[in-house]
C-alpha cells in the first residue's frame, strides 16, 4: 500500500476543555468569594448576558482532554492524555513533544483547530511557562518554515478541515459529526461537547477519552476523504487506508480485554457503503 504521505509523521488531534473556575475569578472579582459550583453558575449567566451563549471565553477553558491520532510509517498510536492522570502542565508538556524535534515535526490535522483547540493551547500554555517553539516557527530561525509552517492560515502543515472546506469562511462552517455522518461515519454519538464538565463532574474519564478519541477518527477518516478529493490518494489506497484504520480501532482494547471502540466500529459497519 503506498502512503501517499511525505516521510513526515501525521497527528491528528483533538481536545476537551471544561470552564476555569479558578481564572474566572482573576478575571470577575465579583466571583472572587464563591465556590467553585456558584462560580460556574454565576459565570454562565455572565457569559449569557455578554454574548447570548455560554460558551465560555477562549482563555477560560481548561484542557482536561487531549487526544491524538499519531502516524509514522503507516504505524497508528491512538491515545489520551486526560486530566485525571496529568496536570493541564504535564498535558501541554506532553502534547508539544510533538513538536520537540525539527526533523520529525509532523503534518497536523485538526477540526477547527485554528479556530478553537490551537487558540486555546495558546492561552492555556502561557500560563505554566510552557515553550514549543517549532510549532510557532514562521521561518525567523529556519528559513524553508517560511512558507510552510504551523501558523499561517494558508499554508498546510497544518490542515484545519473545518476551514478548508468553508473555503476560510467564505461558507458556513459545519459542525463535524454533520459532515462525518454525511459520509456514513460515527460522528453522531450520545455524547456531545456540552456533557464535558458532568463527565469531569463525575469522574467518567473513559467516556471522555473515548469520545475524544472517537472526534480524532472522524477527523482522520474525513482527511483520507480529502486526499482522495485533491487526488494526493488513489481510490484503491483509500480504501486500504480505511481498512487499516478499522483493523487498528479493532485491536485497542480495555483493561477487560473488551473493544475500547466497539459503539465506533459498530456505527461505521452499520453505515451505508460511500
Amino acid at each position: 500500500m503506498s502512503h501517499a504521505f511525505s516521510s513526515n509523521p501525521i497527528l491528528v488531534f483533538d481536545i476537551e476543555t471544561v470552564a476555569d473556575t479558578d481564572a474566572a475569578r482573576r478575571i470577575y472579582p465579583q466571583l472572587a468569594e464563591l465556590n467553585d459550583a456558584d462560580t460556574l453558575s454565576a459565570l454562565t449567566a455572565i457569559r449569557i448576558q455578554e454574548a447570548g451563549h455560554d460558551f465560555m471565553r477562549l482563555p477560560l477553558q481548561r484542557i482536561v482532554c487531549i487526544s491524538a491520532l499519531y502516524i509514522k510509517d503507516g504505524t497508528f498510536s491512538l491515545f489520551s492524555l486526560t486530566a485525571d492522570k496529568f496536570s493541564e502542565k504535564d498535558i501541554l508538556t506532553k502534547f508539544f513533544r510533538a513538536f520537540s524535534e525539527v526533523k520529525k515535526l509532523p503534518k497536523v490535522i485538526s477540526w477547527n483547530g485554528s479556530g478553537f483547540d490551537i487558540p486555546v493551547l495558546i492561552y492555556r500554555a502561557m500560563q505554566y511557562d510552557l515553550s514549543a517553539p517549532w510549532l510557532f516557527e514562521e521561518g525567523e530561525r529556519i528559513k524553508n518554515m517560511r512558507f510552510d509552517n504551523y501558523v499561517n492560515r494558508f499554508h498546510t502543515r497544518h490542515l484545519d478541515l473545518m476551514d478548508r472546506f468553508s473555503q476560510y469562511g467564505a461558507s458556513r462552517r459545519e459542525a463535524m459529526a454533520v459532515v462525518a455522518s454525511l459520509y456514513g461515519l460515527p460522528g453522531k454519538t450520545d455524547i456531545d461537547g456540552s456533557m464535558i464538565g458532568d463527565l469531569v463532574s463525575n469522574n467518567d474519564w473513559q467516556t471522555l477519552a473515548i469520545y475524544c478519541e472517537s472526534n480524532v477518527m472522524n477527523t482522520w477518516l474525513i482527511y483520507l476523504r480529502w486526499l482522495r478529493l485533491t487526488g494526493q490518494l488513489s481510490s484503491p489506497d483509500f480504501n486500504a487506508w480505511q481498512q487499516q484504520s478499522r483493523d487498528y480501532l479493532e485491536k485497542i482494547t480495555q483493561a477487560d480485554g473488551s473493544p475500547r471502540h466497539r459503539a465506533f466500529i459498530t456505527d461505521w459497519s452499520s453505515a451505508p457503503e460511500s
